[in-house]
C-alpha cells in the first residue's frame, strides 16, 4: 500500500486520537534509519518516545524474538515463566529494587504502583490513601494514571478524576511539604520530566523528598517509564540522582520496541502483595520478557551506559556552540541521552517541522524539542543532526 491509500483508512476506521499525523509510514528500519514505504530514509532521534534504546532490528533483539516465536507466545501467569524470572532478577541486579512485577505499558506499571502503595498501608490498618504527584508531570492515559498527571488538558474531558491525588509545583520542597497531611501515602514524581519538555529534578530537592519520606512513613516512587534502561546513562535514573526510590516503574525501552512494563520495589512494601491482590493475563509473557533479557544483555555487551554517557556530553558541547549563534534558542536541558532543546515561542513548530522536512525524528514538547535517541548513537549522527538543525535555524 501506498501511503496515501494507509492514511484513507485510518482516517476511515481509526478513531480520532492522534489527529493528522506526520504524512510518512515506516516499513523497515535498521539502527538509527528509518525507511517509509515509499523508500526514504528518515534519522530516528526519537526513538519511538523512548523506546528503540537499541536502534532498529538490532540483531541480538531480532534473534531473540525469533527463537521465542518459534517456541512459544504466552501461556499465562498460573505457570511458571523462564524468561520472566530471568528478566526480573536482572532488573534486581540492576536496579534498587528486590522485587519485581510485570505489566504491559508503562500507565499499567504506574496503576500498580499506586495499588501497591495503598495496599502497603491498608494492611497496617493505616488511613494513608493520598498520593501526591507534581505538576507538569505525566504518568499515563488510563483514568487513574490521568488523575497522578499535572496537567489540566489532560484532566478536564474525564472529570470527576479518581480521587486522592494532589499536586503541587516541581522542585518546591516548600510547596511539597504543605501538601503532606497524616493522610499521605506516596509522593510520586518522575526524575525527570519528560513530556513537559525534559526538565530534571534537582538532585537537593531529590534529597530532601527522601529524607520527608523517610520521615513520615510515606512511600516514594519514582516513574521512570521514560528514563530507565540507559537514558540517563546509568540503567536506572535513581542511579543517576544517587537517590533510592521504595518503588519505580518502568517500561519504554525495557522490551526495545516489545510493550511490557514493570513495578519495582524494595521488598519491606513489595511483600504487602499477596497472592490475588493484582494480576495481569499478558504481563510478563514469554515474548516480552525475552525481549528485555536481549535488551539487558546487548546493553551490557556494547556498552551503551558509558556510550550514552559519552554521546551525551558530545551532542550537548555541540548543541551549546549552536546556541551561541541562534538567538532562538533559549535553553538546552539533558540527562544523559533525554535532551531537550528549547526554542522561542514563534519559532518552535517551523523548526521542529523544519527537522522533518530534513529527514529528522523528533518530537515537540510545547516549546522544546525532545530528543530521545537510540543508545548506539554515533558522533556522525550528531554531527548530521546538528548540520540539519543548522540549515533550519539559517533558513
Amino acid at each position: 500500500m501506498d501511503i496515501n491509500q494507509i492514511i484513507a483508512l485510518d482516517e476511515q476506521y481509526y478513531m480520532n486520537t492522534f489527529g493528522k499525523r506526520l504524512p510518512v509510514c515506516f516499513a523497515n528500519g535498521k539502527g538509527m534509519e528509518l525507511v517509509t514505504t515509499e523508500g526514504e530514509i528518515y534519522q530516528d532521534f526519537l526513538g519511538g518516545i523512548a523506546v528503540t534504546a537499541l536502534g532498529h532490528s538490532h540483531p541480538k533483539l531480532t534473534e531473540a524474538l525469533h527463537k521465542q516465536v518459534d517456541c512459544l507466545l504466552h501461556t499465562s501467569n498460573y505457570y511458571y515463566v523462564e524468561p520472566q524470572a530471568k528478566l526480573a532478577k536482572l532488573i534486581c541486579e540492576h536496579s534498587c529494587a528486590d522485587k519485581v512485577f510485570f505489566a504491559n505499558s508503562g500507565a499499567e506499571a504506574n496503576e500498580g504502583a499506586f495499588k501497591l502503595a495503598k495496599i502497603y498501608f491498608y494492611k497496617q490498618g493505616k488511613n494513608k490513601t493520598e498520593i501526591i504527584s507534581l505538576k507538569k508531570s505525566f504518568h499515563g492515559r488510563t483514568l487513574t494514571t490521568v488523575a497522578a498527571t499535572g496537567q489540566d488538558k489532560y484532566q478536564k474531558p474525564y472529570h470527576p478524576l479518581t480521587p486522592g491525588f494532589i499536586q503541587v509545583a516541581p522542585n518546591d520542597f516548600e510547596a511539597l511539604l504543605s501538601a503532606v497531611t497524616p493522610n499521605t501515602a506516596a509522593i510520586l514524581l518522575e526524575p525527570i520530566q519528560g513530556e513537559s519538555g525534559v526538565h530534571p529534578m534537582d538532585k537537593a530537592y531529590l534529597e530532601q523528598v527522601r529524607k520527608l519520606c523517610d520521615e513520615q512513613d510515606i512511600l516514594l516512587i519514582f516513574d521512570e517509564v521514560q528514563t530507565g534502561m540507559g537514558r540517563t546513562g546509568e540503567w536506572f535514573a535513581h542511579q543517576y540522582f544517587d537517590i533510592e526510590p521504595d518503588i519505580f516503574t518502568s517500561a519504554k525501552a525495557l522490551g526495545g520496541g516489545v510493550p511490557i512494563g514493570a513495578v519495582c520495589a524494595k521488598d519491606f512494601v513489595a511483600s504487602a502483595f499477596a497472592p490475588g491482590d493484582h494480576g495481569s493475563t499478558f504481563g510478563g509473557n514469554p515474548l516480552a520478557t525475552a525481549a528485555g533479557v536481549a535488551v539487558f544483555e546487548a546493553i551490557e555487551e556494547e556498552k551503551l551506559l558509558d556510550n550514552a554517557k559519552a554521546m551525551s556530553l558530545y551532542f550537548i558541547e555541540k548543541l551549546t556552540a549552536l546556541k551561541k549563534a541562534h538567538p532562538q534558542i533559549l535553553d538546552i536541558r539533558a540527562a544523559g541521552l533525554l535532551i531537550g532543546v528549547e526554542f522561542s515561542e514563534e519559532h518552535a513548530k517551523n523548526i521542529y517541522n523544519g527537522l522533518f522536512r530534513a529527514n529528522y525524528l523528533t518530537s515537540l514538547c510545547g516549546n522544546t524539542l525532545r530528543l530521545a535517541p537510540p543508545l548506539i548513537l554515533t558522533k556522525a549522527d550528531i554531527d548530521g543532526f546538528i548540520e540539519a538543525l543548522q540549515d533550519v535555524l539559517n533558513a
